[in-house]
């Protein structure tokens, strides 16, 4: 087992920086994940301390050991791609012993390893099988089961469930999660999908354009975004921005967006003083916007009337993408909603949750709790 840290990593295709000024400590144990778009650096992340590509600036250790220069069979890791990667022409068994054979581990162990593995993996009968006889997930398993025998000190995952299908993928996020506690070693997990890194993940690193954005627990991520970027990734719908200005009036704020204004709530006051008279961007999450009809008791909160464009019926939830002037935003609502397309209708905005960042710096202000 083993921590893993990033000091000022730097890695450049020519003139593409592809992750640039990396610093990430990964505690022994932890299931971390590499969350953002397509070309953010995530999976660069992962190759340079699989030592799958060199990387440009800075340093890498596994534990306290170096490993900059370190062939990648010698690092300890093992890897699950995206691919699986499994050989077509060995049976199951052959395809997760084929390592621990290139290393002269001793039969016996390699039996014992296999079969170890094949056992947490729910896959004993599969054994004998080529992978053209497996599906999808079951070939997923086979190429995890592939990297347990290892027995390495960090598992690096590259978006294993991608292709598989939706409910597939749910019941596997679960599994991988088992899974981690069980083996109770270190995880590094790639992906573009908020579902798996929120379900899975001890801590997310939010990366963009080669950057980390943030690094904290789900939950924190999800309430205190550092910026807008994670404010908007994080989140189904996406949180709903609107260009808003502070103005001061009677002794209170408010964020006046033309066709709305909301009041913010007293005690965030002090740390806006400063802010008045500027443009900001209010960020509002899809789930704090009720249905005034079924709205739930709430501490700070303002009407506005809105107009419903389209209405997505989801069983548990509504989906109501709402008009307030020339601004479209989404609420889920409560399912016995009586909204329908073309209503002019009231609805609740909680204040306590809603969250103000600097137009320029796209830094939150602060969010306001």
């Amino acid at each position: 087992m083993a921590s893993v840290t990033y000091e000022n990593v730097s890695k450049s295709f020519g003139d593409v920086v592809a992750v640039n000024d990396l610093n990430l400590k990964i505690p022994d144990k932890e299931f971390l994940v590499l969350l953002g778009p397509s070309g953010c650096g995530k999976t660069t992340t992962l190759r340079c301390l699989a030592g799958l590509e060199e990387i440009s600036e800075g340093s890498i250790y596994i534990e306290d050991r170096l490993v900059n220069d370190v062939p990648p069979k010698d690092r300890d890791i093992a890897m699950v791609f995206q691919s699986y990667a499994l050989y077509p022409h060995m049976t199951v068994y052959n395809n997760m012993a084929f390592g621990l054979k290139l290393r002269k581990t001793p039969k016996a162990e390699i039996e014992r390893r296999v079969k170890e593995a094949a056992t947490i993996l729910h896959i004993e009968e599969l054994l004998d099988r080529k992978p053209k006889q497996l599906s999808g997930g079951q070939r997923q398993r086979v190429a995890v089961g592939r990297a347990i025998v290892r027995e390495p000190k960090v598992f690096l995952m590259d978006e294993p469930l991608s292709n598989l299908d939706a409910k597939l993928r749910a019941q596997s996020r679960a599994e991988l999660a088992k899974l981690h506690q069980r083996l109770e070693t270190t995880f590094i997990y790639v992906t573009h999908d908020q579902m798996e890194a929120m379900t899975m993940g001890t801590r997310i690193v939010v990366m963009r354009d080669g950057v980390v954005q943030q690094v904290d627990p789900p939950h924190e991520l999800y309430n205190l975004p550092t910026n807008v970027f994670v404010g908007g990734f994080i989140g189904s719908p996406a949180m709903n921005f609107f260009d808003v200005t502070l103005v001061a009036e009677d002794g209170e704020f408010h964020a006046d967006g033309g066709s709305f204004r909301l009041q913010v709530p007293s005690e965030r006051k002090a740390v806006l003083e400063d802010y008045v008279g500027k443009q900001l961007v209010l960020g509002i999450r899809p789930e704090d916007v009720h249905d005034k009809d079924y709205a739930p008791p709430l501490k700070n909160a303002t009407e506005l009337e809105v107009g419903v464009d389209v209405l997505e019926l989801m069983g548990n939830e509504i989906f109501l993408y709402l008009v307030t002037g020339e601004k479209s935003f989404i609420a889920r609502v409560d399912p016995r909603s009586k909204a329908r397309v073309g209503d002019k209708m009231p609805v609740m905005v909680n204040l306590d949750n809603v969250h103000l960042f600097d137009r320029d710096t796209e830094k939150v202000i602060r969010a306001i709790r």
